[in-house]
């Protein structure tokens, strides 16, 4: 009798040192709403600052100039259209490509340098980030021109040139690639950090080419950070504006320049608006493909499910 006083005895006293009232069964349920309260400010600046813009967007889609679908037909039937989409998208893949072509081998050297050069490595990919885009971009036209000093070197060493290098899908893809490079490396470096090192040596040891090991043992356990930093890259790429602009030309439009183009050009806002939900459906349908292909495992490595 005695012991179990003491036991509930010192259950009270531990709910109390927690702040929760023995006596109050409910106040500690599961049901329990207040907390929730938390979540309203955010809730209203979210509904605020996005959701309200998104639907005023979409209403202005199927209301402009008259109530109708007419600017998504518009959108889906106009050969140009479909030009300009199939380009935005064949130039986020081919961002997303080269970023994981040059970003994979930088990611898994930083998991085998020491703790300073790969502190090193962490600030020279971090150092684009803070540079204004307008800047990297104006650099890159000046790099890229005919009398550029690119092609001064191509004519000095090689005696070729000038070759077209600015206003081509090769000058808007290479700027593209330098300014979503940091996307693509952290996500892999995120995922290769938790790859245990024995693992290609014990497949060695197995009898496994290193070719055959990596394909076989690492590049599977890598693929949470592929995923993820080939998802920002290519959705960060179907939405680049400045970069397209200043390094493409007329025959290098994609669907964020043409947006600006019916709104602000042509005053079309039911067309423009229409690009716009175009290209966030995509986006959102690309999310979910994506979290289907890689079940199993998060789409963000670092944050589990």
């Amino acid at each position: 009798m005695t012991d179990h006083s003491v036991t509930e005895g010192d259950a009270s006293t531990r709910a109390i040192a927690l702040g929760a009232d023995p006596g109050n069964k409910k106040a500690s349920g599961p049901k329990n709403w207040r907390p929730l309260l938390l979540l309203i400010p955010a809730f209203v600046i979210v509904s605020l600052f996005f959701l309200a813009p998104l639907v005023d967007v979409f209403i202005r889609s199927v209301t402009d100039p008259q109530p109708g679908m007419q600017n998504y037909v518009w959108l889906f039937t106009t050969e140009a259209n479909l030009t300009v989409v199939l380009r935005t998208f064949g130039t986020a893949i081919l961002v997303t490509i080269v970023c994981l072509v040059l970003a994979y081998p930088y990611a898994y050297l930083m998991t085998v340098v020491s703790d300073r050069t790969r502190n090193m490595m962490q600030l020279f990919i971090m150092m684009p980030l803070w540079t204004s885009i307008l800047v990297r971009t104006l650099a890159w036209m000046v790099l890229l021109q005919d009398t550029g000093p690119i092609n001064g070197l191509l004519a000095a060493w090689f005696g070729i040139g000038p070759i077209p290098l600015i206003r081509t899908t090769f000058g808007v893809a290479l700027g593209m690639s330098q300014v979503l490079l940091p996307f693509m490396v952290l996500p892999l470096y995120s995922s290769m950090a938790k790859i245990d090192k024995r693992l290609l040596p014990a497949a060695s040891n197995l009898g496994a080419n290193p070719i055959t090991a990596f394909f076989t043992v690492y590049l599977p356990l890598s693929k949470p950070g592929i995923f993820s930093g080939g998802v920002t890259v290519f959705i960060l790429g179907l939405g680049f504006y400045i970069i397209p602009a200043l390094l493409g030309s007329s025959k290098e439009i994609m669907i964020s320049a043409m947006i600006q183009q019916q709104i602000s050009v042509f005053l079309m806002w039911g067309q423009g608006t229409a690009l716009g939900i175009f290209l966030l459906v995509c986006t959102v349908l690309i999310l979910v493909v994506v979290s289907r292909l890689n079940k199993g495992g998060s789409l963000f490595p670092g944050v589990s499910r």
